[in-house]
């Protein structure tokens, strides 16, 4: 059985899901899974789909046509059909910090992220052996004012070159410019605190610290070319209160990282994200 994933987003209409799933049937499919959302305010309908199909990829491929001429067209869909079971390609965008490498590649080796990691790139030399203890090649390609254009060229070949479907940038301190991300339009990942844009520059936490703050996040967002302010994808957060110190703040700041992070990533791989007005519909 061939399992594949329908993300639909359309503006709302009666009889969308009965339209959708009848199709599916009457080209013997079975829907095992389905969820969906109305914006009552934008009018908009937003719908995640699971069915299994015993087909090769050939009748799937006429099935996405008959289904895009047949029923999207008709309903003004914006539409994707993913194979369920095909690894997507991620590479991982590092510099310094080692807590996001180290959490994101133990949760691939034990199995928890379904995907492949053909290659991890870094402006620095110091996480190359954490990438070598997990027998993933490392790429080091060093960024700076004047050769952030060149670097820029270099990373996007070695992506190309290893059929990346998307980036985690897992603490990577280097400003993408808007051409890289148009390249990956809702493909990029980033994790950062959630202490913007109260507490900006290279010592947040102190700064949160001093300012004698009770919550510590973390947010990961889709990267657009409006630094930060990408759809957002999960967030978390944690209490802390006088009795902790900086070391304190960090290491829960750190920890909310990891784990937003790995949600963020989870979501975006079974895909379970439609974006939308630079908002996101998470399906459960």
């Amino acid at each position: 059985m061939k399992k594949t994933t329908l993300l639909i987003n359309c503006p709302d209409k009666k009889g969308i899901i009965a339209t959708v799933t009848n199709f599916i049937l009457s080209k013997k499919g079975n829907t095992v899974y389905i969820e969906q959302h109305v914006d009552r305010e934008l009018k908009e309908f937003f719908m995640r789909l699971e069915c299994e199909f015993d087909q090769d990829e050939e009748k799937l491929t006429l099935f996405k046509e008959s289904f895009n001429t047949n029923v999207a067209k008709d309903y003004n869909m914006h539409w994707k059909m993913y194979n369920t079971e095909k690894k997507p390609k991620m590479a991982l965008f590092v510099s310094k910090y080692d807590h996001c490498l180290y959490d994101i590649l133990g949760r691939h080796a034990s199995g928890e992220l379904k995907v492949k990691i053909p290659i991890i790139i870094s402006n620095h030399k110091d996480l190359k052996s954490i990438a070598d203890a997990f027998n993933i090649p490392f790429k080091h390609i060093p960024v700076t004012k004047t050769t952030k254009k060149e670097a820029e060229t270099q990373q996007l070949e070695l992506l190309k070159e290893h059929k990346i479907d998307f980036i985690v940038l897992a603490r990577y301190m280097q400003i993408l410019s808007p051409n890289f991300v148009d390249q990956f339009p809702h493909k990029i990942i980033n994790i950062h605190h959630s202490f913007l844009p109260a507490f900006p520059g290279a010592k947040p936490y102190h700064s949160a610290y001093k300012r004698g703050v009770k919550i510590i996040g973390a947010t990961s967002h889709y990267v657009t070319s409006d630094l930060d302010e990408g759809p957002i994808i999960e967030q978390e957060i944690v209490r802390v209160s006088h009795i902790h110190n900086v070391r304190d703040f960090i290491l829960k700041g750190r920890d909310l990282e990891k784990i937003v992070l790995s949600r963020a990533i989870k979501h975006h791989i079974e895909r379970k994200v439609l974006v939308y007005n630079n908002k996101t519909v998470i399906f459960s």
